[in-house]
């Protein structure tokens, strides 16, 4: 996605006869840069998975005691090693409005066509992912983690060694969608507003945030906001965490119809 400005689409956007061939064609736009998309992902993982693999190897070579075994397999069911691929995947959400939005204009594709064509990629790019993910937890689990006990793709934060293949491409799934729609939703304020929108959303965050640590703070609330998480579970945050998902797919597209695309 990064950079597709310098790249022609095989087929001219505006030959579109319905919005349907409109969305496919931007799609094909967002797919043009086949590296980024696809290879560079699989690439931060596979990097991410021989650190893991190493840090395993050594882990259990140098603890020869059981219980200490058994401690360290606790530790490592809590790993966050896949966080860094999620986050790729918000700057791939940031680079496909910044990047493609401008290009796409130029071809006549509306603001509308190019926004559902968008999130028709970002759902589809999400389900591709979500499966490699699931198998690559299914094998985790059937060999008992890689041989080394280790644990990656079959986290805490994803279900654990015991859930379901169906509920870990869920929750997958969501996570991706979240990432994806809020960089999304964060170069359309860029597209908007430009170096001042930027400053006011972090700004704002941060008051936002400052602002809730202070309430939980002075109302002692931290005890119930830590019962909401363990009665919620992993699971059910990242279920909740498609009311933001939402959020930023319908405000971003509000905040499109009325950006400007500025080269």
């Amino acid at each position: 996605m990064s950079t597709v400005t310098r790249t022609e689409p095989t087929e001219p956007l505006a030959d579109g006869h319905d919005a349907g061939s409109r969305i496919l064609s931007v799609v094909r736009l967002h797919l043009v840069n086949r590296y980024s998309v696809f290879a560079v992902p699989w690439m931060i993982m596979g990097g991410i998975f021989i650190v893991n693999v190493t840090i395993w190897w050594i882990i259990f070579a140098s603890v020869t005691n059981e219980s200490d075994r058994a401690d360290a397999r606790d530790g490592i069911a809590y790993s966050g090693a896949l966080f860094y691929i999620f986050v790729y995947m918000l700057v791939l959400g940031i680079q496909a409005v910044a990047y493609t939005f401008p290009f796409a204009l130029g071809f006549s594709v509306t603001r509308r066509d190019f926004w559902l064509g968008s999130a028709l990629t970002f759902v589809a790019l999400s389900a591709v992912y979500s499966a490699g993910l699931t198998i690559l937890a299914a094998i985790e689990v059937a060999t008992d983690g890689w041989g080394l006990g280790g644990t990656m793709f079959a986290s805490y934060y994803f279900g654990g060694a015991d859930a379901s293949w169906i509920e870990r491409f869920g929750l997958y799934f969501a996570t991706y969608l979240f990432f994806y729609f809020v960089g999304a939703a964060i170069a359309t304020i860029y597209q908007r507003w430009r170096n001042n929108g930027m400053l006011a959303l972090f700004g704002t965050l941060g008051l936002v945030l400052i602002a809730g640590i202070a309430l939980v703070s002075f109302t002692n609330s931290w005890p119930a906001v830590g019962a909401w998480f363990d009665s919620n579970g992993p699971s059910g945050v990242i279920a909740w965490s498609l009311v933001p998902t939402v959020v930023a797919a319908v405000t971003g597209y509000f905040i499109l119809r009325r950006a400007t695309p500025k080269n």
